[in-house]
């Protein structure tokens, strides 16, 4: 019997008043790779990625119609609780945003909210999602210290451990490493690589190196279509859409 995907998004469609964002998606996300959302600007990456997590959601001229299941769970039904749903998935945004805290507080603040309280478990938390985002040797002699003190690439990779210390099952990246210097990136990258054994992971981008560099499936979104979508490797090598191909190529940006 085939595993269910943890997310099945089935003709969602997003609109802003008299705009349409994205128009009758549906698509299988593939668990346990990296899924890069590519795709010119102002086509829905963004739109379709927070709508996995209900950060796009109904209100403020915003109507979004369709289903997208997490878990066999339609998470757009009047009776699913949000904060629940949110739990699931950490999210990476383009800028890194730490809590005004400590380093140390930034990774204990969602165990602490879901109920630990042992001084010698939160340490392990901390400790063990620092090293697995690859921040622990450059922090560990200053763990009080405020979190806005890090550079920005330290500062993502904080977020990127704060997100995971809460033990979801789903990272969304919306073009994580934006913001950062190449050296950051390459961290970042790595980071979403090595995580993506245990995590489905989903990450919008506007650099078609760094999809073909880390993703393992493709989806193309163009004027909030869905245009193709399938193995990396495939969708590179031999793009079945001419517009894919006019992306890849350049001629469409």
């Amino acid at each position: 019997m085939e595993l269910m995907s943890h997310i099945r998004i089935r003709d969602l469609s997003v609109r802003h008043g008299r705009t349409e964002i994205l128009k009758g998606i549906s698509l299988d996300i593939p668990d346990r790779k990296i899924t890069a959302i590519i795709g010119p600007s102002g086509c829905g990456k963004t739109t379709l990625l927070k709508s996995m997590n209900r950060l796009v959601d109904s209100g403020d001229g915003i109507e979004v119609q369709g289903e997208i299941f997490v878990d066999g769970e339609n998470i757009y039904d009047p009776k699913v609780e949000v904060t629940h749903l949110r739990r699931k998935m950490g999210l990476l945004s383009q800028k890194p945003q730490v809590l005004p805290m400590s380093i140390y507080d930034n990774i204990a603040y969602g165990p602490r909210i879901h109920g630990i309280r042992s001084r010698k478990k939160l340490h392990e938390i901390v400790e063990h999602y620092l090293r697995v985002a690859g921040l622990w040797d450059e922090v560990k002699d200053r763990l009080g210290s405020p979190a806005s003190r890090l550079s920005v690439g330290q500062q993502q990779r904080l977020c990127l451990a704060r997100g995971l210390a809460v033990e979801p099952e789903i990272i969304l990246g919306d073009e994580p490493t934006s913001a950062l210097d190449p050296q950051s990136s390459q961290h970042v990258e790595r980071c979403l690589q090595e995580l993506k054994s245990d995590y489905t992971v989903v990450v919008v981008t506007h650099i078609l190196r760094q999809a073909k560099r880390i993703a393992d499936y493709i989806v193309f979104l163009y004027l909030g279509e869905l245009v193709e979508h399938g193995p990396a490797a495939e969708v590179f090598a031999n793009p079945k859409n001419a517009r894919t191909r006019s992306y890849m190529t350049g001629e469409i940006s």
